[in-house]
Formats: structure tokens, C-alpha cells, sequence
């Protein structure tokens, strides 16, 4: 063998590797790419329809806005052949209701999509600057909810919809869930009982998806100490009043929970005094710099990742609780759990590696699990555990719940077409 020959034969077993790579790597299959070419086409119309849904005002209490934005997705899911309908809550439960659709066949998985109609500050102000697209929801999530419909019209438009089960909720007080959460949340409830798997359309960040949330729970502390002429705290009789012990037992929290890997403790309230109140948000306190404070109330919250963290979280507290300084006594209640958590499962690894193999596929490369310690509560967390599940998934932005909210309107094509070609294999 000459030179020549070795040397095409050397390249060509160090290239046989890489070849061989490539041959297996998956690619969008033909009907894929339909779906990916519709996409393309359509996306242009994406801004026109965020700025028609941000310039609703759907903050939660605006229970006509809400129904509002939840009557325009009876209108385009009912033209791509879903059963739609806005399900109306209890007057009882001073919310609007729920958006909700369904389709029936009879091949792949059953999958549940999640969003929400209502944001935190009133809409209506949308503008535009170049692809930052700006005002309330724009990202949170009324961005997320129109990657979840752009990807829903590519597959309609190619066939791809047709003897699919795909179950939609979007929720009309996601951002402050309705009195009882047993009532506002029975719809999701049951339509992830007709589902195998959950996507969330929360916004996306960075390349990232989120397998796990952290759940919420409210805790009202209450403590007493005796009164008396400031001059005598300390002494036997007067012992250490009530804005001390309710230090004490604060600073014990802050040492002992941030310790704690995923746990936070925010005591975000508080009143102490002589005679002091402390109802919902708002607080009222008497007293005067030379009488010992009798009386000290705080409210906060509590986030966890899973159950078990809980129950630990709220032994160690009541476990600080129990021990009082002189003459004081103090407790601990916690309210029902606003979010439950949504847990970091295998099964939710297992579908993140299905959307990080569609991202690979279309060229947009890796997507990494997001620190669940870094997300607040949302509504997955009512449905997965059990369901396997996966949330931001929808648009890429910053802001959310401030004045500067923006999304990213370049980042809507890759993200319309990942969300379109995962409910595509999860349905064949």
C-alpha cells in the first residue's frame, strides 16, 4: 500500500466514528418536518396576537377580564377541533373560572397542557421594541399559553392532531388561586385524571426545562409575654416580653431552616405591642417605649421541595417554638399548603430527556434541568406527582410580576416547535 492509500484509509477509520454518529442521530422525521415548515410560515403572527390578549386587563380580580381572554381560546382551540368551553367558578370563590378543552382518540399518550389566563398587574399596555415585546403577561404567561396554541395549529394543520387525546386547562387565578383550593383547582384535577403526562407553558429560561417546584405553605406565629413598666423586662417577674421571644424564635428559624438544602422561611409580617392586630395583609399595633410588649404576631411562608422536607421543616420550627424565654409563650400554626410540591421524579428526568432529544433533533442543542430552588409555585404541582410532568416551557422573557415585564419574541419559533414536535412523539 502506498502513501496515498494509507492515508485515505487512516481518514476514513477516523471519520467511520463519526459517520456512524451521525447515521443514528434521530432527525425530524418527514412529517416532522410539516410540521417544522408550518411553523416558519406562521410565526409571523405571533406578536399580532400576544398584543390582542396583553391588551386585556386579566389581572386576577378582574373576573370580566379574566373570562375575557378565556372566551378567545374557545374561539381558536374550538377552530382547531377541540370541545372548548369557559368553565365559570363559585361567586363564593370571588374568581372568574377556568378555560378548558379537550380532544379524544384513541393512539399514544393522553397529554394534559397547563396554562393561565390571569396575571398579577392589570394589562393593557402593550408595546413593542423590535423583539421585546412588553407589558403584563407578555411572558407570565399569556406568551406561554400562545406557544402552547401556535404548536397545537402546526400539528392541526398537518394532520398530526387527528386520534390524539390532549386535555387543556388554563386556569383563571393562578396568580392568587381562589378560597377553597379544593373547589379551584377540581377541574385540574380531573382533567390530569384523564391525562398520562403534563406539559406547563410557565416561561422559559435560558435552555432550560423545569422537572421540580417548590410547594408553599402559610404559618401564622403568635406570642405572648407579661406586661408591666419597661424598666422591670429581664427581671423574674417581668421576664423577657413578647418582641424578644418572637426574636429569638425568628433568628432560631434563619439558622437552622437556611441550612437546609431547598427550604425557605420568610416571616413577611409583623405587629408587637401592647394591643396589636394582624389580619390578611394588613396589621395595626399600640404601645408605648416604656411598657414591656405583651403581644407579637407574624405571618410568612414556608417553601419546600418535597413532603417529607416539610414534615421535617415543621418539627424543627415547632421544635423552637417550644422552648420560651422568661414569662413568654408562643405558637406555631401552619395554614393548609397553598402549592403542594412538585417533586424531582424519574419520570420527570425521563420526559426531559425526550424534549432535550427534540431540541438536539432540531439543532437547538442541550436542555438542562432548571434549580427548582430558583422557581415559584405553579399549578403542575397539582398534577405531578402523580403524572410525569414538565413546565417552562413556554416564552423566554424577564420580569414577571414587575412593570418591567418583556418576552422574547425571537425565542417563540425554536420553543413553538420543540413544544409541537414533544406532543407529536408523545402522541404516536
Amino acid at each position: 500500500m502506498n502513501h496515498a492509500s494509507r492515508l485515505l484509509a487512516s481518514t476514513v477509520a477516523l471519520l467511520f466514528p463519526v459517520l456512524a454518529a451521525a447515521a443514528e442521530k434521530p432527525a425530524p422525521s418527514p412529517e416532522e418536518q410539516k410540521i417544522i415548515a408550518y411553523v416558519d410560515a406562521h410565526a409571523g403572527g405571533f406578536a399580532a396576537d400576544l398584543s390582542t390578549l396583553v391588551q386585556i386587563d386579566s389581572a386576577t380580580e378582574n373576573l370580566a377580564g379574566v373570562k375575557k381572554v378565556g372566551d378567545y381560546f374557545v374561539r381558536e382551540f374550538s377552530a382547531l377541533g377541540f370541545d372548548a368551553r369557559f368553565a365559570p367558578l363559585p361567586e363564593s370563590t370571588k374568581r372568574a373560572g377556568h378555560f378548558i378543552a379537550t380532544r379524544t382518540g384513541p393512539q399514544g399518550k393522553r397529554v394534559l397542557l397547563i396554562g393561565h389566563l390571569d396575571t398579577v398587574l392589570p394589562g393593557g399596555n402593550y408595546r413593542q421594541e423590535g423583539d421585546i415585546a412588553r407589558g403584563s403577561g407578555t411572558q407570565d404567561m399569556k406568551g406561554g399559553d400562545l406557544v402552547m396554541l401556535y404548536a397545537l395549529r402546526a400539528l392541526q394543520a398537518t394532520g398530526a392532531l387527528e386520534g390524539t387525546t390532549l386535555n387543556v386547562i388554563m386556569t383563571g387565578d393562578e396568580e392568587a388561586p381562589g378560597d377553597p383550593i379544593e373547589v379551584t383547582r377540581r377541574d385540574l384535577r380531573e382533567a390530569a385524571a384523564r391525562s398520562d403526562v403534563a406539559l406547563a407553558f410557565e416561561n422559559a429560561i435560558g435552555t432550560t426545562a423545569t422537572v421540580a417546584r417548590r410547594g408553599i405553605v402559610s404559618w401564622n406565629l403568635e406570642v405572648q409575654g407579661a406586661t408591666g413598666h419597661s424598666s422591670g423586662i429581664f427581671s423574674a417577674a417581668a421576664g423577657s416580653g413578647s418582641v424578644y421571644e418572637a426574636a429569638r424564635i425568628l433568628t432560631a428559624f434563619h439558622d437552622q431552616l437556611r441550612a437546609m438544602d431547598g427550604i425557605t422561611c420568610n416571616p413577611a409580617l409583623i405587629t408587637g405591642g401592647t394591643d396589636v392586630t394582624l389580619e390578611g395583609t394588613k396589621g395595626t399595633t399600640f404601645g408605648k417605649t416604656n411598657i414591656i410588649a405583651q403581644r407579637t404576631l407574624v405571618k410568612g411562608d414556608l417553601r419546600y421541595l418535597s413532603a417529607e422536607q416539610l414534615a421535617d421543616a415543621k418539627a424543627r420550627m415547632q421544635a423552637i417554638v417550644a422552648k420560651h424565654l422568661p414569662r413568654t409563650s408562643a405558637t406555631l400554626v401552619f395554614e393548609r399548603d397553598t402549592y403542594p410540591a412538585m417533586a424531582p421524579s424519574p419520570a420527570n428526568y425521563a420526559l426531559l430527556a425526550q424534549l432535550d432529544q427534540v431540541s438536539h433533533d432540531l439543532g437547538f442543542g442541550d436542555v438542562k434541568a432548571f434549580d427548582p430552588k430558583a422557581r415559584g409555585a405553579g399549578d403542575v404541582s397539582f398534577v405531578s406527582p402523580p403524572l410525569p410532568a414538565l413546565d417552562g416551557l413556554g416564552l423566554r422573557g424577564e420580569g414577571a410580576h414587575a412593570p418591567g415585564e418583556f418576552g422574547d419574541l425571537s425565542s417563540a419559533p425554536e420553543l413553538v416547535k420543540r413544544t409541537a414536535l414533544l406532543i407529536y412523539r408523545l402522541t404516536r
